[in-house]
């Protein structure tokens, strides 16, 4: 984007300037006290007050191919630390398995991606399959979200697909192409190909198979559990969007701000993929993380992901309704969350809903060296992967 204006000219009124487009962004109905809106508004502030860009923290402007921003969460000051209810991240094992890079193709195109293998690893082990978000990579998404550390200590595969810049040039996964929304095209039958043969080559059990991402990368992981739930047994979404709620860029767009513009029967696709090829799709257990305060993915996405799963359990069990119980709490790092489980007649969990108050758009309790990361709150790896490892072993894959 240029600005237009000479951010090096030594006449101009900053103040003026900073109001002027401060007035502009709110009068477009975004919010520039929070979120990412916040960090722009504060760069370009800083960069006026100085006179000099250059000193300036770079800021990514999504363009028009571009479905995520990138997004910092500042803490809140007014939150305090509480008793700690789970193991606390800098307490794991430190990840000394192999790590290594590795490339798949099929008719759909090729990906690159990297495999974690765990120091001590089992026969039949577990398989997580880990999508990033918008800009990030394997390396940058293991590190922030810290799941090779807990690989170690439970002996599981992690799969880090990564998306090419040839495909989306943010590096988005797109899930907003009605192609890459389907079973056997584009980037789904990537994704479950690269899984499958991880999954023989390293002998992983093909009923434990589950799928987590950020964003995008959630997004994308509500399609594979949509479109492939014969491979996926559990789903991960976190600050993500439902399944078909977009089928270009204007859609995605909408359905990022909560609006619903995507393709029809949003409201229930239960079956929708397997039903045109004459067979009922199998409801997938899904654990979904969402902040309340997230500007750039709104939590109402997160809420439609839940919904959408609580209408596709109904409806495999012949319309019976699950029960809920909830609970509240606070993180060892300072952050409120409400958390909503889903459970079947026989109190078994399908679904697990979390509402990390006052956060935005990153991963909740993920570590200072990846982006998109809020370390004050409630641990997103480790609570997925105990929802995965507690729920029993799915189908043959």
């Amino acid at each position: 984007m240029k600005l237009p204006f000479n951010l090096r000219a030594p006449s101009f009124d900053a103040n003026a300037i900073n109001e002027t487009i401060r007035r502009a962004l709110a009068s477009a109905g975004l919010d520039t006290k929070s979120g990412p809106m916040h960090e722009v508004t504060e760069t370009i502030r800083r960069a006026l007050t100085s006179g000099d860009i250059a000193s300036t923290k770079r800021v990514n402007v999504a363009s028009d191919s571009v479905v995520d921003v990138v997004a910092r969460v500042v803490d809140d000051p007014n939150l305090r630390d509480s008793e700690p209810a789970r193991r606390p991240p800098e307490d794991r094992p430190q990840a000394h398995g192999t790590f290594d890079t590795h490339e798949f193709s099929n008719r759909a195109g090729t990906r690159a991606y990297k495999l974690y293998v765990p120091a001590r690893v089992g026969v039949s082990p577990p398989l997580v399959l880990m999508l990033h978000g918008c800009t990030q990579s394997a390396d940058d998404f293991a590190s922030g979200t810290r799941m090779n550390q807990l690989a170690e200590e439970h002996g599981f595969l992690v799969v880090y697909p990564e998306q090419a810049t040839s495909a989306n040039p943010s590096k988005c996964w797109n899930w907003f192409k009605a192609p890459d929304q389907v079973r056997d095209s584009g980037e789904p039958s990537l994704i479950a190909g690269i899984t499958r043969a991880v999954a023989e080559r390293h002998g992983a059990d093909p009923r434990r198979i589950f799928v987590a991402g950020l964003s995008a990368g959630a997004a994308m992981a509500v399609i594979l559990g949509e479109t492939h739930p014969e491979l996926i047994a559990g789903v991960g979404a976190h600050s993500g969007l439902p399944y078909g709620c977009a089928h270009d860029v204007a859609s995605a767009l909408a359905a990022m701000k909560g609006g619903r513009s995507g393709l029809a029967g949003i409201g229930n696709p239960v079956g929708s993929v397997a039903a045109r090829r004459g067979k009922v799709a199998r409801a997938v257990p899904i654990i979904v993380f969402h902040g309340d305060r997230d500007h750039t993915v709104q939590h109402a996405n997160g809420a439609e992901i839940v919904q959408q799963a609580a209408n596709a359990h109904s409806a495999q069990a012949g319309g019976a309704v699950t029960r809920i119980r909830s609970e509240s709490g606070t993180s060892p790092g300072g952050r409120r969350y409400s958390r909503a489980i889903h459970v079947d007649a026989k109190g078994q969990p399908l679904i697990e809903a979390w509402t990390v108050h006052g956060a935005g758009h990153a991963w909740s309790g993920g570590s200072a060296s990846g982006t998109f990361t809020d370390g004050s709150g409630p641990d997103a790896s480790a609570e997925m992967v105990r929802f995965f490892l507690a729920l029993p072993r799915a189908g043959s894959a």
